[in-house]
Formats: structure tokens, C-alpha cells, sequence
């Protein structure tokens, strides 16, 4: 599934093809995705001009000067397409702008979804209403993770992966970043020291960022609008390493399951 970084990765090539033109044509190639397209979507958008796009968590954001915005969400498969020399089966939403540029909204799978509501609502839609704070923007330190970690003895790995906790943050790079602040992903979130946490709280961003740098992280079907895949996949320190030797130390990598996920670590240096 697209995470944090490759959803961004998304959002800034679509940026430099969509932000500031007008929408001439909008297609919905079929009904639905996870869930159905919005019945307006095409008369919402026809017309309007883009006027920026962001990111929420792991949705892209499309926003116009009609006061709407579009909220994308990839799925497992999904990829946005520009100006394909043909669309396909897979192509489920095709939007035609003013100067003749194409983009195809491409699921496979059909796990991604569509939405478009008021701009001015956007913090009530029921998606981002419990969202937490956004992790590249300098909201989540040690202090927010001690206060959220408080009395709780679920593993730490999983409370990163609530959503509630850090928007955005998921399985890959949650990972990657206890690696780097060198904590076991097993471990007791709330027995784990301030000092600890504020290794962990510049990881995170630290480690999002890079993958970014690098175009996200070529997994399965994913790539960036203009075609290229990310390279930060080579860059892991340990995941999808199992079995092979620490990059940090001289101890291997290992795999767990945590709630349902994969994780992956080194118990020699995260402790």
C-alpha cells in the first residue's frame, strides 16, 4: 500500500501538471472503487480551476476555486497516470485539463477511493477528524509521544500505526524509524524513557523525508505520476531484510508479526 511518502511523491507531480489550470472534462469510467464515486464529482469539477494540492495523512488533496476539494485515496494498487497513450480496463477516472494534459486515476485492485466535499469542512470529514498530527510538520516530538504513550503497554510499533497518534505514519516506515532511534518495536510504549522518545520523534520525520528525496518506495504496483519508481526501497535498513545481516551492527535481521503486520528489526540494537 502507497504510504506517507509516496502519496506526497504523488501529490508533487500532480502539482506540476494540474495546480493553476482550469478542468475541461472529467470521466468516470466506472461506478466504484472501495466505495462509489461521488454523483457530482464530474459536475463539481468541470470547469474549475485547481487552485493547490496537499496531503492529509495518507490522502492527496485537490483543491478548487469553486471551494471543493478532491480527496484521493490510493489503496493498495492505485496510481495516478499522466497523459497515457491509452487507458486501459484499470483506468477508473480520467481528468482532461485546459492545456491538453490527461490524468488517469489506475486501480487494479479497486482498494483506493474518491471523495470530494467543501474545502471549509475539510477537518470534519469523518476520515480526518480523529487524524493526529502530521509528522513533517514538527508537531510530533517526544513530549506528544510521552503524553500519548502514557500507561499503555500495547507495543510501541502499534501505537505509531494509530493514526490518532501520527497521521500518515505506516508498517514501512514505521519500522525503519524505532531502527533508527535503535527501540525494540516490541516494546511496552509507555515504559519507554523521554530521552528515547525524542530519538524516535526525529527519526520518524527524518526517515519520511528521505523517501521522499528518493521518490517513495517502488513496492508492487506503485509509481509517481510521471511514470518513475522510487529507489528508497534500496535503502532500507531493515525492511524486507529478514535474515540478513544488520547494517548497524553485527546482528541479523529478524521478522514478527504484530497485529496482522510484518515487522521487521534488530534485536541486537533495538532495545
Amino acid at each position: 500500500m502507497p504510504e506517507l511518502p509516496e502519496v506526497e511523491t504523488t501529490v508533487r507531480g500532480l502539482a506540476k501538471v494540474i495546480d493553476g489550470r482550469q478542468i475541461e472534462r472529467v470521466e468516470v469510467r466506472r461506478e466504484d472503487l472501495r466505495r462509489p464515486f461521488p454523483a457530482d464529482l464530474g459536475q463539481r469539477l468541470t470547469g474549475a480551476r485547481v487552485v493547490g494540492l496537499g496531503r492529509r495523512a495518507k490522502y492527496g488533496l485537490i483543491d478548487t476555486d469553486r471551494g471543493d476539494t478532491m480527496i484521493f485515496h490510493l489503496g493498495m494498487s492505485g496510481a495516478w497516470r499522466i497523459d497515457p497513450e491509452e487507458l486501459g480496463k484499470h483506468d477508473h477516472l480520467l481528468v482532461e485539463t485546459d492545456n491538453a494534459r490527461r490524468l488517469s486515476l489506475r486501480d487494479p485492485r479497486r482498494f483506493g477511493s474518491v471523495d470530494i466535499v467543501r474545502t471549509d469542512a475539510l477537518s470534519d470529514w469523518p476520515a480526518f477528524a480523529g487524524l493526529g498530527p502530521e509528522p513533517l510538520e514538527g508537531a510530533v516530538d517526544g513530549a506528544w509521544l510521552k503524553r500519548q504513550f502514557a500507561g499503555r503497554s500495547a507495543a510501541v510499533k502499534l501505537l505509531l500505526l494509530d493514526q490518532r497518534i501520527v497521521a500518515g505514519l505506516g508498517n514501512i516506515y514505521a519500522c525503519e524509524a524505532l531502527f533508527r532511534a535503535g527501540i525494540d518495536p516490541r516494546r511496552a510504549a509507555g515504559k519507554i524513557a523521554r530521552v528515547r522518545l525524542d530519538r524516535l520523534a526525529q527519526a520518524i520525520p527524518s526517515v519520511l523525508h528521505e523517501a521522499i528525496r528518493a521518490g517513495g518506495s517502488t513496492l508492487k504496483d506503485f509509481a509517481a505520476p510521471d511514470g518513475e519508481l522510487g529507489y528508497f526501497s534500496k535503502k532500507f535498513d531493515v525492511y524486507g531484510r529478514e535474515g540478513e545481516p544488520c547494517r548497524g551492527c553485527l546482528g541479523t535481521v529478524r521478522r514478527i508479526v504484530q497485529g496482522g503486520r510484518s515487522t521487521f528489526f534488530c534485536p541486537s540494537c533495538q532495545r
